[in-house]
């Protein structure tokens, strides 16, 4: 069973320009260490992703998978596993609330690995991955 993980972060900027950031995949491997490639294989009306292909490189993790997205204005975007080679599953959303002058980011994340590993070492890796994202987000949109 997979385990919910979730931090927040606050960035100096408005909702619709951290939802910008993060609605632009293709620009993800020049920002993020870890994705190599962000294909967008279908939008919806808006010009929003619908479903992305990533190549995942993060060391000891490497994944080609595909996410499929729910966009909900510039407040939230929710995503789920379609596809992947080491994923069974994952469950993620970053939600935006505007606080004054700046907006707090919050990360959720459900990972369910097709290899087993242990829950400490797992536990470990979300932290990381999830600071890592937060932390890479907050100097993207804020440089």
């Amino acid at each position: 069973m997979a385990d919910q993980s979730q931090q927040s972060i606050d960035i100096a900027a408005s909702a619709a320009d951290i939802m910008s950031v993060i609605g632009d995949f293709q620009a993800y491997p020049e920002w993020t260490g870890a994705v190599k490639t962000a294909e967008v294989l279908e939008e919806d009306e808006e010009g929003w992703a619908k479903q992305v292909h990533f190549v995942l490189d993060a060391g000891v993790v490497k994944d080609d998978y595909v996410l499929a997205y729910e966009w909900t204005d510039d407040t939230a975007v929710h995503w789920h596993l379609v596809k992947g080679q080491m994923q069974k599953s994952q469950v993620g959303s970053y939600v935006l609330r505007e606080t004054g002058d700046t907006t707090n980011v919050t990360y959720t994340l459900t990972v369910d690995l097709a290899i087993p590993m242990l829950g400490m070492f797992k536990r470990k890796a979300e932290k990381v991955i999830m600071d890592t994202a937060l932390k890479e987000l907050k100097k993207r949109v804020e440089g």
